[in-house]
């Protein structure tokens, strides 16, 4: 689906993204993991066309999208989520996913004039969509509260139905489980699932929470210091010790190999969110003035 060739990206003298290769396979939901700095997120803005890499290929479905602009690469199938939700705070949420699909024929001012008849049609349909899309996020008795007033859980979850509302052939998910309760995190989980596995949706996802990652990741692919450092099943990556190294630094040879878990590190990614809470993210790609 998605050929990653040697992508690399620096800011000034730091090497943000390093001659990262690997592969986002056709019906498949890859792990993207590291530490904070690992450049995930600045991967993802290469991706999904917000910076030009400085060298390397990105192929989809054998056509190279290196360096197209979001909008080229939406209608090419290929979408993101952030971190933060960029929902539009001030519409309900109908309305958020009712603005999606591309080439509405309500957009155009002579059409609402003259072809009354097939705007309407077509906000039927697009009405229609809608309604499966709240109800298989179960968030139907939400549909016209204003979304700025939704949980972050449930933000994230708009911003799933908002990829739900195009013909997306893949979906680059960043952090879904961040900032969320566990039952919330529940229903985002089920939902990737179920749009992996009855509609076929391709999915990336970045993300701390090892257990979501090890539930629903395979393969896993580990970044840090900008380089991809391992990849594989979940098991392989648990016992890789440079992984280890990466998260836990030269605490973890004492440990042993076998002793390493999902859940010891995502113990020890919770501490250190927990030391730094409140900070930016600290890909390039996410810093703001």
């Amino acid at each position: 689906m998605i050929q990653i060739e040697g992508i690399s990206k620096a800011f000034g003298g730091l090497q943000a993204v390093d001659s990262v290769h690997f592969t986002i396979a056709t019906g498949g939901i890859t792990g993207l993991i590291g530490p904070n700095g690992a450049g995930k997120s600045t991967l993802f803005a290469i991706l999904a066309g917000f910076l030009p890499p400085d060298r390397g290929r990105v192929i989809l479905d054998g056509e190279e999208i290196t360096g197209l602009a979001p909008h080229r690469l939406f209608h090419r199938g290929l979408v993101r989520t952030f971190q933060i939700p960029h929902e539009f705070s001030r519409m309900t949420v109908r309305e958020n996913l009712m603005v999606v699909p591309p080439g509405q024929a309500g957009e155009y001012l002579p059409n609402a004039w003259f072809r009354w008849g097939r705007v309407k049609r077509q906000d039927r349909a697009v009405g229609e969509k809608v309604d499966e899309v709240l109800a298989f996020l179960n968030l139907t008795h939400v549909a016209d509260e204003l979304a700025g007033n939704l949980s972050g859980g449930q933000k994230k979850l708009l911003e799933l139905g908002r990829t739900m509302m195009t013909d997306a052939k893949v979906v680059l998910l960043d952090e879904p489980g961040a900032g969320v309760n566990r039952t919330l995190l529940n229903s985002i989980r089920d939902a990737i699932r179920r749009l992996n596995q009855e509609r076929g949706y391709t999915f990336c996802l970045i993300e701390h929470d090892m257990d979501l990652i090890a539930q629903l990741c395979d393969p896993v692919v580990v970044m840090a210091q900008g380089r991809v450092i391992a990849q594989g099943s979940m098991e392989a990556v648990r016992a890789n010790t440079e992984v280890q190294e990466a998260y836990l630094g030269g605490g973890v040879s004492g440990r042993g190999v076998s002793a390493m878990t999902a859940a010891d590190i995502g113990r020890d990614r919770a501490s250190l969110d927990d030391t730094h809470e409140g900070a930016e993210n600290d890909d390039p790609a996410e810093w703001r003035p």
